[in-house]
């Protein structure tokens, strides 16, 4: 789950980086080369060509982006690219070399949306960084100076085709450090890929989804996220009803020390007219920081907060239909529940969780907290969304605890409709033995909770 090193650069990119001259100390215009990129000689080139200034890189880097090139290498100058916002386009590849820093230029960004880089309605775009870092710089939006907003992106795909992220650690942003969302004329975004990248210290998600069709995040770590609520590693969250959850898989991941949940599924917003939903965890680790060697009290000590590892919540009587699995995908040191599901029709769609485990859920909630505190929560909060909850299954999984509590309860905070549709086994580890609190009211539920020695 570690991502990797930098790689080296090939094709185009390599025989552009060859041929040039040491930039950091030429800032000039290089008018040949351009002249050669504009007329289509050149199908290469290098951002540093329009003119590199330390101050504000913005118009070399923008006027390279527009320009023809199939490729634009963003050279390392020994000095950080800074820039205000800048918009992307398609057809295009764009290399960030190792130790390329691109930093937020201070005093900028002040409208809600700006985000560091922007793509509109683009196709067949590749961003690939290994060993280059994009940074905002949060704190300063978070202050009196700024008009309270979340949407200052790192990188903000919207209603985009083709677009492949590799490499990149994108950090401090005012807002997401990724966002996949719909855009004029198209609902959704379609065939993207975020692998091998790193989102630290944003404001709001380490990514947001918003609305995609087949999406692949892969080989990612999404960590210390901080701001405004949900605070989540990521949040696959649509606004509208024709929006879309298709196909969406997050793979070999790890989502560490967020404030909110680790992995978050919220889909009030999607009703019976909606596509059916496919969504796959798989292989993925949510924590609050490393335990290797210490004791869950010292790890929360030093990582306070943090909530559920895994949760989907708010899918309505009538809503959507569909699948959201974990496979394979794990918990530990949560700050609340290691799974939660919450406010989800037992005849909306199905949440399967296949060999998952939780460890050590519930170390560090509020004192004054009034609900269950147990590894894995089924719990109805608002009955104007459902009267039906239920309709998860567990296959095969684990909850690893010390606490004498039951490893799984159903909760209804102001009703008494009754717990439908829930299935599967989990077995247990915990000195206390195993148990489960699923109330009285009981419709097509078989769940067995088994200590981990039962046959």
């Amino acid at each position: 789950m570690r991502c990797k090193p930098g790689r080296l650069l090939g094709g185009a990119a390599l025989a552009v980086f060859l041929a040039l001259p040491l930039w950091a100390a030429a800032k000039g215009r290089d008018q040949a080369a351009i002249a050669e990129v504009l007329s289509g000689k050149r199908a290469a080139a290098n951002a540093a060509w329009w003119g590199f200034d330390p101050e504000d890189a913005t118009t070399a880097l923008q006027a390279a982006i527009d320009s023809p090139a199939k490729t634009v290498v963003v050279p390392f100058l020994g000095s950080p690219w800074i820039i205000r916002p800048v918009r992307l386009r398609g057809n295009q590849e764009i290399v960030f070399e190792p130790g390329v820093l691109v930093l937020a230029k201070k005093g900028e960004f002040h409208g809600k949306g700006d985000s560091l880089f922007t793509a509109t309605g683009v196709s067949d775009l590749t961003l690939r960084g290994y060993g280059a870092t994009l940074r905002m710089r949060k704190k300063d939006y978070q202050s009196s100076a700024y008009e309270k907003a979340e949407w200052r992106m790192g990188i903000a795909l919207h209603g985009c085709r083709r677009v492949r992220i590799e490499g990149l650690r994108v950090e401090s942003t005012g807002g997401d450090g990724f966002y996949v969302d719909s855009g004029p004329g198209l609902a959704w975004s379609e065939d993207i890929i975020i692998r091998d990248c790193v989102a630290d210290d944003n404001h709001r998600q380490g990514i947001s989804v918003i609305s995609a069709v087949n999406l692949l995040v892969e080989n990612c770590v999404f960590s210390n996220t901080r701001g405004t609520a949900p605070e989540a590693g990521i949040d696959l969250e649509p606004d509208l009803p024709a929006q879309r959850l298709v196909n969406c898989v997050i793979r070999n991941c790890v989502f560490e020390n967020n404030r909110g949940h680790g992995m978050l599924v919220h889909l009030h917003q999607l009703n019976g007219t909606s596509a059916p939903v496919s969504i796959r965890f798989e292989n993925c680790l949510a924590r609050m920081g490393h335990a290797a060697g210490q004791a869950p009290e010292e790890v929360m000590r030093e990582n306070a907060g943090g909530s559920a590892g895994m949760a989907v919540g708010a899918a309505v009587d009538g809503g959507p239909k569909g699948l959201v699995e974990f496979v394979n995908c794990h918990s530990e040191n949560t700050g609340r529940e290691g799974a939660k599901v919450y406010d989800k029709s037992a005849e909306s769609v199905l949440v399967r969780f296949t060999h998952c485990s939780w460890r050590n859920a519930w170390l560090s909630a509020a004192p004054d907290y009034g609900g269950p505190r147990v590894p894995v929560y089924l719990v109805l909060r608002r009955p104007d969304i459902t009267r039906r909850y239920g309709g998860v299954e567990f296959v095969d999984c684990r909850v690893y605890d010390r606490v004498a509590r039951p490893a799984l309860q159903a909760y209804e905070e102001t009703t008494d409709f009754g717990l439908r549709s829930v299935h599967g086994r989990i077995r247990v580890e915990n000195p206390a033995g195993a148990r489960a609190r699923l109330g009285a009211r009981l419709e097509d539920v078989d769940v067995q909770v088994l200590a981990a020695t039962a046959p």
